[in-house]
């Protein structure tokens, strides 16, 4: 069924459903009944309309987000699943329904149901795909997996990601997933990140993929499939790092936990619930003529619930709340998905350390989660954090040589691997880095210099997009280093880039593809020695 006769089915559907209901209204209207009992049919119908609207909006979504075989919009991006069991069918499936909500062209499709060659004709890709047995594709897939994987098939001009489903207690965990990865990538294909592992449904491993689809456009409001469960931590520094820059301020925070939390790694993520500023609360609840103080949610009050919620910010999205009980406010509102931020600093530290860049709405608005942390929430106030590990971004071997590539506030991750390479006394290390200037935007740059001074980095390189003279950026200076960088993956380096999905990462993959090749870049990431960390 084509896409126009999916989406003439629904309407028809939901015409044959309102006149069924609007009949079934007169006739309860014109049957010789009690008051009461009027009464009663009347709710009885209500409660049918709702019923059968729901039921015919599931259905209608469903249908229009079912694979399809017909006209594909040009730039739609595809979303595939290979499904054992169908957990890979229903990640896929939200994925494509969140990138569908903020108004992308979505085209979802089971891979056992797709030619190789249908994935020329697409310029993003998402891959939901499981692993079934020891390292097997998923039974649908046996075919596409034996046809396509085994051969060859240009995808210059494709990027992808892999969300790879599987269970570690199998040796060759998530095997397909990963195979599948490598052979876009030979053929050409870029990935917009490194494939995400879920290792039996881990949620932590989910929130980071739904992290990604808000960077590829989904709504950055976009509920958590599963909530984090949050413990309290007290901001106890926020510092300006780049006063005058031309860019958006950036700042230096630091957190201590209020009770005793777990330890984390260089490479690791704190997931923040950020709230909304008191001021939008109060605006609400005065526009809606509700007390905050209100006790809902076992016993929280109304304000500090609607704190954790996304706020409509026109007048009719505050309209369609009026009349609304407490309750069924907090009902009609979902929850501030969390933000993911790398940590910057090392336990030894005695505290959690970030950098954060201010973002804003095309309106203005501050963005919900660097809105929080860097204005909103005093210090000395309460932030929400859990960590999470991320164990594809670990240190390396301290023997071994790290070369250290990033931009912006993914210093951050750069400067948790330069603090635990310094700890362990760890040799040659080199940091790559580009901002906007010198003056302004050179974040940490009292620590950086000290550890060249100290051996710690053997070599650095930066630039700078708004300044004469420099190196544009960060992957601009590869090339005039391109022996160097060959010398030192010959002696065993590892390359750890961190910093802008959009932009940075591929410009960054582009030249070390010029520098070593796509296959050794290839052998270096199924070594543990090529990692990403980018947003």
């Amino acid at each position: 069924m084509s896409d126009e006769s999916r989406a003439a089915s629904a309407r028809r559907a939901g015409v044959a459903v309102l006149l069924l209901l609007a009949a079934l209204v007169l006739v309860a209207a014109v049957l010789p009944l009690s008051p009461a009992a009027h009464r009663a049919a009347a709710g009885s119908l209500v409660v049918a309309c709702y019923l059968a609207f729901c039921l015919w909006t599931a259905w209608s979504r469903r249908a229009a987000l079912a694979p399809v075989r017909g006209a594909i919009a040009a730039d739609a991006l595809l979303v595939a699943y290979a499904s054992q069991t169908g957990f890979a069918e229903q990640i896929a499936r939200r994925s494509a329904q969140a990138l569908q909500a903020a108004g992308l062209p979505v085209h979802l499709a089971d891979l056992a149901e797709m030619g190789g060659s249908a994935l020329q004709g697409f310029r993003q890709a998402l891959f939901v795909v499981s692993t079934t047995g020891e390292g097997d594709a998923p039974d649908s897939v046996a075919g596409f997996a034996r046809r396509t994987l085994a051969g060859d098939l240009p995808l210059t001009g494709l990027s992808y990601g892999v969300l790879a489903l599987g269970d570690s207690s199998y040796q060759r965990y998530c095997a397909f997933g990963q195979s599948l990865a490598n052979w876009l990538h030979r053929q050409g294909a870029e990935p917009l990140f490194d494939p995400i592992l879920v290792d039996d449904g881990d949620e932590g491993a989910l929130r980071h993929w739904q992290h990604y689809l808000n960077v590829l456009g989904a709504s950055a409001e976009m509920e958590d499939w599963a909530a984090p469960s949050y413990q309290p931590w007290t901001l106890a520094e926020r510092r300006l790092l780049n006063d005058g820059s031309p860019g958006d301020p950036a700042y230096h925070l630091a957190l201590t936990a209020d009770a005793p939390a777990g330890g984390w790694e260089a490479g690791d993520i704190a997931e923040i619930g950020p709230r909304n500023a008191p001021g939008e609360v109060a605006s609400l609840l005065a526009a809606l003529g509700l007390d905050g103080a209100t006790r809902v949610d076992g016993g929280q009050s109304l304000g500090d619930a609607l704190a954790a919620r996304v706020l409509p910010h026109d007048e009719a999205g505050r309209a369609a709340l009026r009349g609304m009980p407490a309750p069924a406010l907090l009902e009609a509102l979902p929850r501030i998905p969390h933000r993911e931020y790398s940590i910057a600093s090392l336990p030894a530290d005695g505290r959690l350390e970030l950098l954060v860049r201010q973002m804003r709405y095309p309106d203005g608005r501050l963005g919900l989660g660097s809105g929080w942390l860097t204005r909103h929430v005093s210090q000395g106030g309460q932030v929400d954090v859990r960590l999470r590990r991320n164990s594809g971004f670990h240190p390396p071997a301290p023997e071994r040589p790290l070369i250290l590539i990033g931009n912006g506030t993914g210093m951050a991750g750069l400067r948790a691997h330069l603090k635990a390479r310094a700890a362990a006394g760890a040799p040659r290390n080199w940091l790559l880095f580009g901002e906007r200037t010198p003056q302004h935007d050179f974040f940490h740059h009292d620590e950086i210099q000290a550890w060249r001074e100290q051996g710690v980095l053997e070599r650095l390189d930066l630039a700078f997009s708004r300044a004469a003279g420099w190196p544009r950026y960060v992957q601009d200076c590869l090339p005039a280093a391109a022996g160097e960088l060959r010398a030192w993956v010959d002696a065993g380096a590892a390359i750890y880039v961190c910093g802008s999905l959009q932009g940075m990462a591929a410009g960054v993959a582009a030249e070390l593809e010029r520098i070593l090749g796509r296959d050794r870049l290839d052998e270096l990431a199924g070594q543990g020695r090529y990692r990403r960390d980018v947003y």
